[in-house]
């Protein structure tokens, strides 16, 4: 469930999980309760044309060095992978850093492929991404054949009704491969940690408060540095918010809802155009679509390089690319060729999220320093690999054996009744974190009330991935400095689709214009 924002382009979404290992670390990195971190704070960025990657001439590529465990800063470091289009002004205001979501996704290559978007920000900021830690270039994780694994297990239906037991063994096997195969770094992922690596980059950028924009998963980070360092936060904008309460389980059931009503849409759409794949009657079409998917879960389709494609398969790529309108067109033309023609090429571009990278050598097992990894070098599952990880560290909520056998029956129906087509694969999401460490409740107990300046969540009522109450329930939670843009439009986040919403975003990032708590903008507002 990754989450994109950039126009034209999908939008990732990350709308799973909450807080993470290491949350009783002291909650300001720089100050004198904890380790000495003055060697990380005190750093400076060489920035250089990005090598290794297609990239615009004008985006540069760099690295900030963290600590893998920041209670024992001396124990390892690892590499964070930059990337930044400088300001065009002549005494700019800083930097504004971007989280495009996932968790997961790496914020290199999409800052070098969606750059256009953020271009009228560079009037006052040096406009700045990364590959958070376990992403991407910064020690990515891995699980190896542990994530089609553990897909196997959950495939089996027989084995789920008759023998749950079996299949959780099976998942406990999977998650040991994860931790085989990702290096000292997956003990140390999650989004606090994040936060805190987010604050060294604040300081090696040379800034005194935080600018930041973060999409969906984003917002969850953004969320947790607000709490973590409240003196540290400059202009903050949250869009497309996740949830700071609700338990995974809960999470996965709306965002099957979600996902379900953005597949009708998407059929009603579909039907009215002579090359849809599913014929012109809407209720058949969406029932089409149910029996593909059970088609190749029976019967997966070959692929030129790693496993089969599977029905679960499809429904991550139909899940990517209902996250925007504009991919509809594309989307219908995949899923013309893969029934037409069993061509999977289409769909498997939306199944990759984009990624592109096709090897699977795992991260060095030396934790005393990880340098970049190659752009070559990154696992081709570290996208799945880096979200389960992270909404898995995220989790307080995790059940033992005996909970998930007394509840799974219940659980199945409630996923399926949201959703008969993405229900299968939320729940598959959900059962994904049994096996590993237990995550903290850090942000379910600590993210509150925070006191920091006025920052802005942007949230969209047709929003497949992160409900607008999530946004409403998030700024009550967050308190008085949170004000509520609310989007009446459709897709995941707001800024890449809405001009109404664009505007207001770069008016408080570039001014400190902030709109009324409250406002709204409309489908009228960008004709």
């Amino acid at each position: 469930m990754l989450a994109k924002v950039t126009r034209r382009r999908c939008a990732l979404s990350g709308a799973v999980g909450l807080a993470l290992l290491g949350a009783g670390l002291p909650a300001t990195a720089a100050d004198d309760s904890g380790p000495d971190l003055s060697r990380f704070y005190h750093q400076k960025i060489n920035w250089s044309k990005c090598v290794g990657m297609e990239a615009p001439k004008d985006l540069q590529c760099g690295k900030v060095t963290v600590p893998v465990d920041y209670a024992h800063p001396r124990a390892g470091t690892l590499d964070l992978a930059l990337a930044r289009y400088r300001s065009t002004a002549q005494h700019k205001r800083g930097s504004v850093v971007l989280n495009f979501g996932g968790p997961g996704g790496a914020g290199v290559p999409e800052l070098a492929a969606g750059g256009d978007d953020f271009m009228e920000l560079t009037d006052e900021y040096d406009v700045v991404s990364f590959d958070p830690r376990g992403v991407g270039r910064s020690s990515p994780v891995s699980c190896g054949e542990g994530t089609d694994e553990a897909l196997r297990a959950t495939d089996d239906d027989k084995a789920l009704s008759k023998d749950p037991r079996d299949v959780l063994g099976r998942l406990r096997e999977a998650a040991a491969q994860c931790a085989e195969h990702s290096g000292p770094v997956l003990p140390h992922i999650g989004t606090v940690n994040v936060s805190r690596d987010l604050d060294v980059i604040r300081a090696a950028l040379g800034d005194k408060k935080l600018n930041y924009l973060g999409f969906s998963y984003g917002s969850r980070l953004g969320a947790v540095y607000a709490a973590q360092f409240p003196k540290k936060v400059g202009r903050l904008v949250l869009d497309g918010v996740d949830t700071l309460t609700e338990p995974v389980s809960e999470q996965g059931v709306a965002g099957a809802a979600g996902q379900q009503t953005a597949l009708e849409d998407f059929v009603d759409w579909c039907v009215k155009d002579i090359a849809c794949p599913f014929g012109t009657d809407a209720r058949g079409a969406r029932e089409q679509v149910v029996r593909l998917v059970a088609s190749l879960d029976a019967d997966p389709v070959p692929t030129d390089f790693g496993p089969a494609f599977t029905g679960q398969d499809l429904v991550g790529a139909i899940s990517q690319a209902l996250y925007s309108e504009e991919l509809w067109p594309s989307l219908e033309r995949a899923l013309a060729e893969l029934v037409e023609e069993g061509d999977t090429t289409g769909v498997l571009a939306f199944a990759g999220g984009g990624s592109g990278f096709l090897t699977r050598r795992p991260p060095s097992d030396d934790p005393t320093n990880s340098p970049l990894a190659d752009v070559e070098d990154i696992p081709f599952d570290n996208l799945p690999a880096a979200l389960m990880a992270v909404n898995c560290a995220d989790d307080p909520d995790r059940p033992g054996a005996d909970r998930i056998t007394r509840d799974l029956a219940r659980l199945r129906a409630a996923y399926e009744q949201a959703s008969p087509v993405f229900g299968r694969y939320r729940l598959t999401e959900y059962l994904m974190c049994y096996g590993r460490p237990k995550g903290t409740d850090y942000i379910r107990e600590k993210v509150r009330d925070v006191r920091t300046p006025k920052m802005l969540l942007v949230g969209t009522r047709g929003d497949p991935a992160t409900p607008y109450r999530w946004t409403v329930e998030t700024a009550e939670r967050l308190g008085d400095s949170a004000v509520v843009l609310d989007n009446k439009g459709e897709g995941h986040t707001g800024y890449g689709f809405s001009r109404c919403v664009h505007r207001k975003v770069d008016d408080f990032l570039l001014y400190g214009t902030l709109p009324p708590s409250g406002s709204s903008c409309g489908p009228e507002d960008d004709e």
